[in-house]
């Protein structure tokens, strides 16, 4: 919902932006030709001058017309020109803030390259969770009973050849930072302040008031998808639903 939505608005900002520059350039134009109009009728309703008698022109060259333009013209002409590079600056800013949303990367679906048996082999192989650096996401195969009808994870594990898909946020729960995975405890330790959440994300130990946030995961059509625009909060402390003591000595101590 969220890519949507700044897809959306990034198209509107784009949009509306252009058609005000066209609005104000057609009002220009228009006042142009009503000016234009009211000099030629006022030149044709002014009396002629006398005639005179022909004198052959001195042969010279002609010289270049001038063309004037009026002070209004003037400024009418550079609002209009610093309006249309702040709407082309804007806009470009919008979309270029936008825009790994919208080319499918963080807050939007993401849909990975290795199939789902591939990822599971790589999670189950080397005992470690499949990491998506590009959507901030862990990939773990999750045994637990916390996805059953009504559980705490209902919605979002997604069968996979040899197990269940559960999509992690890197984000610690306490002020943000990116939490590794210890190979050695098998749990996730964050480094900046000690926080330990167990492999299921679930909190453990240290400052943070609850567990990971999580994605939902989906396999479809063969393909793993994780929806990163919609992350869900995570577990309250005291969820364990796979009762899994540290595995080995922490790697934050």
């Amino acid at each position: 919902m969220l890519a949507i939505t700044q897809s959306t608005f990034a198209v509107i900002v784009v949009v509306v932006l252009f058609g005000l520059f066209v609005l104000l350039l057609l009002a220009s134009f228009v006042r142009s030709r009503r000016a234009a109009a009211r000099l030629a009728a006022a030149g044709e309703g002014a009396a002629a001058p006398p005639a005179r008698r022909a004198v052959p022109p001195a042969p010279q060259r002609a010289p270049r017309p001038r063309t004037v333009v009026s002070r209004r013209d003037f400024f009418r002409g550079t609002f209009l020109a610093s309006l249309g590079v702040f709407a082309a600056e804007f806009g470009g800013a919008t979309i270029a803030f936008l825009w790994p949303s919208l080319r499918g990367g963080f807050g939007s679906t993401i849909t990975l390259t290795d199939s789902p048996a591939s990822i599971m082999q790589q999670i189950n192989g080397t005992r470690s969770p499949y990491y998506f650096g590009a959507g901030r996401f862990y990939l773990i195969n999750y045994d637990g009973n916390g996805d059953e009808p009504g559980g705490v994870y209902d919605g979002l594990t997604a069968e996979a050849p040899g197990g269940r898909l559960m999509a992690l946020y890197q984000k610690c729960a306490h002020l943000g930072c990116r939490v590794p995975f210890c190979d050695q405890s098998q749990w996730f330790e964050c480094p900046c302040h000690g926080s330990k959440y167990n492999y299921a994300g679930e909190y453990q130990l240290g400052p943070a008031p609850n567990g990971l946030q999580r994605f939902p995961v989906k396999v479809e059509g063969g393909q793993v998808k994780v929806d990163t625009g919609a992350p869900t909060a995570g577990p309250p402390r005291g969820t364990d639903t796979i009762h899994e003591p540290p595995q080995g000595p922490f790697c934050v101590a």
